[in-house]
């Protein structure tokens, strides 16, 4: 399926687009099953909340509107939503005026073996110290370097995530994944305010966990508290839940909260 560029099909962008330039946007990775979106809600919102933290302005009906539509010719698959600050002169200025770009792009769903889901993964335990910006922290803009560097660092297919610290050695999240871990029938997830993504999963997942009537808490998470988890898991939109086999020395049970923690999102997964 062609790309679209501010609603209309395209295949080229200007070459003086802050987004590559400068990585100067967002972007959202959404599952679609049947010409919908189950997160959508939950994307678009994290998007309008980058677009306020990074001062691009966006008109967040018309992007929703050529989204719908988008969606709906894709049927099943991933659609990819780009926003940039589009086109400005040479220099780190904000251009006046700013006239963002929406693209979206199609791929196919990824086929990751069910023995993820099922079994368990093994988790590779990164070098890379994830840098701290609050002003970035949670959002999921284009500069991605940290984790290109951090995918970089195995090719063991045995390892199927790996694990970001930041310089004081707390969990922080994975690579394209966020980190849960069980302790004590607390299920914890890290605090997100110095860096990492807040991934849609990763609120969808909190939400339906307290809902249910599990205790959850949002906080900093030492490396030495994941190791002496009761459990532990990762979370994505576009695969649900992993639970977490192993990491560096530590081995793991599935346990039974991961087990009911991924029966509470199924809809999400199979649907």
């Amino acid at each position: 399926m062609q790309a679209w560029v501010n609603g209309q099909p395209a295949d080229c962008l200007a070459l003086a687009d802050r987004g590559l330039a400068y990585g100067d946007g967002l972007f959202e990775t959404i599952k679609v099953r049947n010409g919908r979106a189950a997160l959508l809600e939950r994307h678009l919102a994290r998007l309008h909340e980058g677009c306020q933290r990074l001062l691009i302005p966006c008109d967040m009906q018309v992007l929703r509107g050529e989204l719908l539509a988008y969606m709906q010719q894709l049927g099943d698959g991933v659609c990819k939503l780009i926003l940039t600050r589009g086109a400005g002169q040479r220099g780190y200025s904000m251009p006046e005026p700013c006239v963002p770009q929406r693209i979206l792009q199609a791929s196919g769903l990824p086929q990751w073996p069910s023995s993820h889901a099922q079994q368990g993964i093994q988790l590779f335990a990164c070098q890379l110290r994830l840098s701290q910006q609050p002003l970035l922290a949670g959002l999921k803009h284009l500069n991605r370097l940290e984790q290109v560097l951090a995918r970089a660092e195995w090719s063991d297919p045995a390892y199927a995530e790996g694990v970001l610290l930041d310089r004081q050695k707390r969990v922080i999240d994975g690579v394209f994944s966020n980190i849960f871990i069980v302790h004590k029938q607390q299920l914890l997830t890290p605090a997100l305010h110095r860096s990492g993504v807040a991934g849609v999963m990763r609120a969808e997942l909190l939400a339906r966990a307290e809902a249910a009537g599990i205790e959850t808490v949002v906080c900093d998470i030492a490396v030495q508290q994941l190791l002496q988890a009761d459990e532990v898991l990762t979370c994505n939109s576009l695969y649900g839940i992993w639970p977490v086999r192993r990491y560096a020395t530590q081995h793991w049970s599935i346990g039974p909260l991961t087990r009911k923690l991924q029966d509470l999102i199924k809809d999400l997964v199979d649907g």
